[in-house]
């Protein structure tokens, strides 16, 4: 199974909470995540785009960098590990992306991919006059498509005549071209972005779900299998996870519960209320998923809380669904988290036992001795 990890490019990382650590987003923090997962043979890193925040007390996700530079400067000091940057298509131009994707495939030597996003946050884009209207909702993967045909167009041949409803390319050029494949990353799971995976991406993300149910994402890695089956293309499924572990299971359980008990509720609200705004085609899983009030200090995302393990089985037992290729991994706290990761759980997964790490692995024995 793949290991990717979903870098801090926002404040906070993914906890929503008082309690929880509080940090900002720099370079050289998001560097030294990048080099330990590298150091551990995860396999790659992906980082988000967000143009504006939750606000409430942690102001959260209010401070952010921007994800194309950021993984330019990554590509530089990085020499193995894949990285993933996040388009906001409505502002981001498909020839431009197409360039700037050349230019970080040169800087990384071939390591680069793209995660598309539509927008499904009005704030981010009303704040510069460049919100199309909510009438966008119900064509937002119409739009993506052809954002996407632009893509493959450059990077294939370096040249595109393509003519669309939003997009029409007159004798566009890109040289020079990537020097290898780039993959696109879709997180869509309404009929509307699965279809739109299925059909043009490599990869489908799709949030875990519920506290210790590793494989209650399942469903969603199922709907992907029918909808490529109508397609003919190879698309596999990430699931997003985060990982609360520590020495015993009631060390990770009482992190858990404290940072639970420090809920930003004014930032929660925010995040209830523009999941609301989409009335034009209803929104995605996953935006639906994030505001629910159930788990909403980590908007929702599936949680693996326990020893180290406790993870590691929990882990190997996401590797088992079928069409599942991998997994992105968030933490509480994400430099202490990844040197967990790679020292103390990945070598006692069964479905990490290739990786390219100097820790030996050892879950032929050790995997079943539980906190």
């Amino acid at each position: 199974m793949k290991i990717g990890i979903f870098i801090p490019i926002g404040n906070n990382g993914w906890l929503l909470s008082e309690n929880a650590p509080q940090y900002q987003p720099t370079f050289e923090l998001n560097k030294t995540i990048t080099q330990r997962a590298e150091h551990y043979g995860v396999d790659f890193v992906l980082s988000m785009i967000k143009l504006r925040g939750f606000g409430g007390k942690t102001e959260f996700w209010d401070h952010n960098l921007e994800s194309f530079t950021l993984m330019a400067g990554l590509a530089a000091v990085t020499s193995k590990i894949k990285l993933f940057a996040t388009a906001a298509s409505l502002v981001m131009p498909p020839a431009i992306v197409a360039r700037m994707a050349s230019t970080i495939d040169s800087i990384s030597g071939g390591r680069f991919g793209v995660n598309l996003v539509t927008g499904w946050q009005r704030p981010e884009y009303s704040q510069m006059g460049l919100w199309p209207g909510d009438e966008f909702f119900a064509t937002r993967y119409q739009y993506l498509a052809e954002y996407i045909q632009v893509l493959r167009q450059l990077w294939g041949s370096g040249h595109s005549d393509f003519k669309g409803e939003h997009f029409c390319m007159d004798d566009c050029r890109l040289s020079p071209r990537p020097q290898a494949p780039v993959k696109v990353i879709c997180a869509g799971q309404s009929d509307a972005g699965m279809a739109f995976s299925a059909q043009y991406a490599d990869y489908n993300f799709c949030f875990g779900k519920g506290v210790n149910t590793p494989t209650a994402f399942a469903p969603a890695a199922a709907k992907l299998i029918a909808a490529t089956a109508q397609t003919g293309r190879q698309v596999s499924t990430y699931v997003l996870m985060m990982v609360i572990a520590d020495e015993t299971d009631a060390a990770a359980r009482a992190k858990w519960e404290h940072y639970k008990a420090g809920v930003d509720e004014e930032a929660v609200a925010w995040l209830g209320v523009q999941s609301q705004v989409d009335q034009k085609s209803g929104a995605d899983t996953n935006v639906r998923q994030m505001a629910d009030p159930t788990s909403a200090v980590n908007i929702n995302m599936g949680t693996l809380v326990g020893s180290y393990a406790t993870v590691a089985r929990l882990l190997d037992e996401v590797a088992e669904v079928p069409g599942t290729e991998g997994v992105l991994l968030t933490f509480d706290d994400f430099v202490l988290g990844v040197e967990a990761f790679g020292t103390r759980i990945q070598p006692l997964m069964r479905s990490r036992a290739a990786a390219d790490s100097p820790v030996a692995t050892q879950w032929a024995g050790a995997a079943v001795a539980e906190g």
